[in-house]
């Protein structure tokens, strides 16, 4: 008989509309290999060379600091987009250019979100009082680019926040901190989604998202935490070996619908996810994580159908010094991992609930 621990199969994601090759076969019980750690190193509280430590100066402009004791959010000194800048007119005649080199103009403004004055911390280290000021400031910023967007200050329809953490995951600093991108359009996986979840609730009369946690609560299999106001899994479609998607389990559209007992329950599951996550493999877990949401102002469609959820996708596969690559077939064929979800979602499940390699 078919098992979905032996056998290859494929399976789909009903947020991005992509399928997921799954091979259990070949590496059952990955954790069971190399046990390497990376060479851990506490960092100080205060560092003097650090761009976003209170009282520094910043990398250009000469701009300093303030001595900030909570969060702190400014705008990015190496912007990926710029507002101010000239509209973009095609004024190509050539038939193939239009139908093949296709080009649009972006605007938007990008900010740099210090989770905390402390260049030492990471969320699992900061306590929940200080997480939720991350989600208080994750709130100001949503809603202080709506506002600019409502008011006609600014184009802006939709922010992306998001944090990687880590140099694995491409992060030049190691100070605890976030982004946030501000587009005058839906970036391409926000749209994917809202497509895909609109779909969804047209054809069935109910939410994509919710019928996705009730499911997951009927069959408790890739369940990693769940508190009064969320739920994290290993999505039953996850890519990364150990990819979680923590998910609102009312019709939250965006971090504006979280009331103050929410805010707390969703910085409690944030810190023990990110927990569990660095005592997987006794280490500072890489990862990036972003929130998805409701755009600023949308169609009907786009408001009614968005739900808030977070993704965290950690590229570490075996070890603190394993990673998974996405090469070869994944490039060029489709999406592939070795480890199910079901087995991801046991793994991270039974980790302890405070970081333990620091006690050495």
């Amino acid at each position: 008989m078919f098992s979905f621990s032996d056998h290859s199969h494929r399976r789909f994601n009903p947020l991005s509309g992509d399928y997921i090759l799954c091979s259990p076969h070949r590496a059952k019980r990955p954790w069971l290999g190399a046990k390497e750690t990376a060479n851990v190193q506490q960092l100080p509280s205060y560092d003097p060379t650090c761009f976003l430590c209170p009282r520094n100066t910043r990398a250009v402009g000469g701009a300093v600091n303030p001595d900030y004791s909570s969060t702190y959010i400014f705008p990015n000194d190496f912007s990926a987009v710029i507002l101010d800048q000239p509209d973009y007119v095609d004024h190509e005649t050539d038939p193939l250019k239009k139908r093949l080199l296709i080009t649009k103009g972006v605007k938007g403004k990008c900010f740099v979100i210090c989770f905390s004055p402390n260049h030492g911390v990471t969320l699992p280290l900061m306590d929940v009082p200080g997480i939720v000021n991350v989600v208080n400031a994750w709130l100001k910023l949503y809603t202080t680019l709506k506002t600019e967007h409502a008011t006609g200050k600014a184009p802006y329809k939709y922010v992306q926040i998001f944090e990687n953490k880590g140099a694995a995951m491409g992060c030049s600093n190691p100070h605890p901190h976030g982004q946030a991108w501000c587009l005058d359009t839906i970036p391409t996986e926000v749209n994917k989604e809202l497509i895909n979840m609109t779909k969804y609730r047209k054809e069935n009369g109910t939410h994509l998202l919710g019928d996705y946690v009730k499911l997951e609560q009927q069959e408790k299999q890739r369940i990693v935490l769940e508190n009064e106001s969320f739920i994290v899994v290993v999505p039953y479609w996850a890519l990364w070996p150990f990819e979680t998607l923590l998910i609102s389990k009312e019709h939250l559209r965006s971090v504006e619908d979280l009331n103050e007992a929410q805010k707390v329950d969703l910085a409690t599951i944030i810190k023990q996810l990110t927990t569990k996550y660095d005592n997987l493999f006794n280490t500072f877990f890489p990862y990036s994580m972003g929130i998805h949401q409701a755009p600023f102002f949308g169609t009907e469609d786009e408001m009614e159908s968005s739900w808030f959820h977070m993704h965290f996708y950690p590229p570490l596969l075996r070890s603190a010094t394993v990673k998974k690559f996405c090469v070869g077939f994944e490039m060029l064929g489709e999406a592939q991992r070795d480890l199910t979800s079901e087995q991801a979602a046991e793994r991270l499940r039974g980790l302890d609930g405070e970081v333990h390699f620091l006690r050495k």
